[in-house]
């Protein structure tokens, strides 16, 4: 429905005009936006489904090794507490279309043990790497799914914007063209009438004036 509290001059028009433009260009944007952006998730989301798999076999070898040091060698959380604390996790960021993705790299450590191998065995060293690809995997699987959810809330901000502005803000704008573009003609006709009647008083009034 038409704004009625426009007022109908041409100079309304043209700055509605121009505004409607600009709005069927943000549309176009938005829906842009919104398809890269939804490329991008969906190359990632089989991504996720992989790790997820890869990480649940690799959490249950882990934690079978674990049962099993701890069968051969009794509890090993003093041996545990022996591992060093990794640091080597760092963040930065990409921009795809103003969202950021986070993208996440790793310092990997060597393998070296800090426990010490008169207490240990070939489980526990088993159990060691087992958990360690646990801790690769999760640092991916981070940045996958933390890119995934960043994306799919960039595009439903994406979407709201596009439907706002294809159901409300464009037809309000093409709306206020249509009245103000209506007035406008109404009253070019009024004063085209007007003329005419000014002129054919002007004719008659002439036309008795003029001597016989």
């Amino acid at each position: 429905m038409a704004n009625k509290q426009v007022f109908p001059t041409k100079g309304n028009l043209i700055a509605t005009k121009k505004s409607n433009a600009l709005a069927h260009m943000g549309y176009e944007l938005m829906d842009r936006k919104r398809n890269i952006l939804t490329r991008e998730m969906m190359g990632l989301l089989d991504d996720v489904k992989m790790l997820r798999d890869e990480i649940t076999e690799t959490y249950q070898r882990a934690y079978a090794a674990l049962q099993q040091a701890n069968m051969t060698l009794g509890v090993i959380s003093d041996l545990v507490e022996a591992v060093p604390i990794d640091n080597g996790i760092h963040v930065s960021y990409r921009s795809v279309m103003g969202v950021e993705i986070p993208k996440i790299s790793y310092d990997k450590p060597d393998y070296t043990l800090s426990y010490g191998l008169e207490h240990a065995n070939s489980k526990l060293d088993y159990a060691y790497r087992c958990f360690y690809r646990v801790k690769e995997l999760t640092v991916v699987l981070a940045e996958v799914e933390n890119s995934v959810y960043r994306l799919a809330n960039a595009i439903c901000k994406a979407q709201k914007r596009a439907n706002a502005l294809k159901n409300i803000v464009i037809p309000d704008f093409e709306g206020n063209i249509k009245f103000i573009s209506d007035a406008l003609e109404e009253k070019e006709r009024e004063e085209f009438s007007r003329q005419k009647v000014i002129k054919a008083t002007k004719d008659k009034k002439s036309s008795q004036e003029r001597p016989l």
